[in-house]
């Protein structure tokens, strides 16, 4: 019995052998995240069967020793929010490419911290009798959450394989190369582009009440568009003028500078006015997938000349969701600004914030721009500084000691302003995605 057990053990499959390969590697972020490609190291230990017949099918793990770069400081990825998948070479007896995958489990990986990545798996059938070499190719990082993001990493340098496997001939028939896995790479969606967006999205083509032309003494010319104010003689709608704003913005990514052209437009209201700020000009389009109710826009404008204070506007978040490669607009911005003194009151944009997926952009402007004049009359609780401002579309504006203007820092020669651009990537991967304004050149 004891001699029959040895030659049973004799002709099974010899146990499993693993081995360790390093080799340089280059990841490249995802386009629209602006990071260079990253040069690193992938260190990879491949299991398989020492020895194995024609006709089996046997399993090989591809354990990641060493992921080619950390986790950058930009974002910390979640617990279970990260998939690598990939391709084993198969050379020598056989050649094909094996399909391997990991699932979709790894610990929170801080910001600045080394990758954690599951171990993959895939399947070959052995279809000649020889020796089977596994080599370690390219591999894709996934990132599910606040949306899906792909890092392609792909060999510099010729692989060392990583592991062999003796094939003897069992008399089995041929079959397939691989086992129930997919046998294509995983590769970054077509739909990203190949650089930042450039330019900037705008609102609707009109304010959201009817404008008339204005006259002359209407629109004014560099102090902005004006109102007839108490002596309108029944007018109602005002519409200002497009106004160049330098903005020094403070992103996740670090801060940037850029230029928007914005106007302000104003209804009046009894003794307020209704306002709509637009976003002119220059739209992009999405750079990956946005989920439903993700951006959320809003912007403090400033008072000036009789007036002092701010009037908050706000824009409503997307009530769609916005595919890759389709237009974004920013929306309108509304608010209600109730006077707080006589005479002629200037209206300016002032800080604009963008909230998206947890995370908040601010942009401040470098220097006031006036985009409307207004004949003013005080109203009970009205602006007239020093109050707090409002903080809801349609509340009541209030003053928040600004002197009615920005300081002048002389920044008039940014590139437009190329807002909500989609930062989506790391050095090896980006496990989220903010909403920020990018400077006219590629984020370095």
């Amino acid at each position: 019995m004891l001699g029959g057990a040895g030659i049973l053990l004799g002709v099974s499959a010899a146990p499993a052998q693993a081995a360790e390969v390093a080799y340089a590697t280059e990841c490249i972020p995802p386009a629209i995240s602006g990071l260079p490609p990253v040069q690193g190291t992938t260190k990879v230990e491949v299991t398989a069967p020492a020895e194995a017949k024609v006709g089996d099918e046997v399993e090989i793990v591809w354990k990641f020793v060493q992921a080619a770069s950390k986790n950058p400081n930009i974002l910390d990825l979640g617990q279970d929010t990260v998939q690598p998948t990939g391709t084993l070479k198969a050379a020598g007896a056989q050649t094909a490419d094996i399909a391997m995958q990991g699932p979709r489990q790894n610990p929170p990986i801080p910001k600045n911290s080394d990758m954690k990545l599951s171990d993959m798996k895939g399947k070959l059938k052995l279809t000649a009798p020889g020796e089977v070499t596994l080599t370690p190719d390219a591999y894709n990082i996934n990132v599910n959450k606040p949306i899906s993001t792909d890092t392609k990493c792909t060999p510099k340098e010729t692989v060392k394989p990583a592991a062999t496997i003796k094939v003897t001939d069992g008399g089995g028939g041929p079959g397939g190369t691989t086992g129930g896995l997919p046998t294509v790479v995983p590769t970054l969606p077509t739909g990203v582009p190949t650089d930042l967006p450039t330019g900037l999205p705008t609102g609707s083509s009109s304010p959201s009440s009817p404008d008339p032309t204005p006259s002359e003494s209407e629109t004014g010319a560099d102090t902005g568009g004006s109102s007839t104010g108490g002596g309108d003689g029944g007018q109602t709608d005002f519409t200002g003028k497009e106004v160049q704003v330098p903005y020094e913005c403070k992103t996740p990514i670090g801060d940037k500078e850029a230029t928007s052209p914005v106007q302000i437009n104003a209804k009046k209201s009894g003794g307020g006015f209704d306002l709509t700020v637009q976003f002119k000009k220059s739209v992009m389009d999405s750079p990956a997938d946005i989920p439903k109710d993700s951006v959320k826009p809003s912007m403090e404008v400033v008072l000036g000349g009789a007036d002092k204070g701010t009037v908050h506007v706000e824009g409503p978040a997307n009530s769609e969701a916005i595919k890759s490669g389709d237009p974004i607009e920013i929306p309108d911005l509304t608010g209600t600004y109730k006077p707080g003194a006589n005479g002629e009151s200037t209206l300016s944009p002032g800080v604009l914030t963008i909230e998206a997926l947890g995370t908040t952009t601010t942009c401040t402007p470098t220097k006031a721009e006036v985009s409307l004049t207004l004949d003013t009359t005080e109203q009970a609780s009205g602006a007239s500084g020093g109050g707090s401002a409002g903080s809801s579309t349609g509340g009541s504006a209030g003053g928040s000691s600004t002197d009615g203007g920005l300081a002048a820092t002389g920044a008039e020669d940014h590139g437009s302003l190329k807002a909500l651009g989609l930062v989506a990537g790391t050095a090896l991967l980006l496990g989220g995605a903010v909403f920020t304004f990018m400077p006219g050149r590629r984020l370095r």
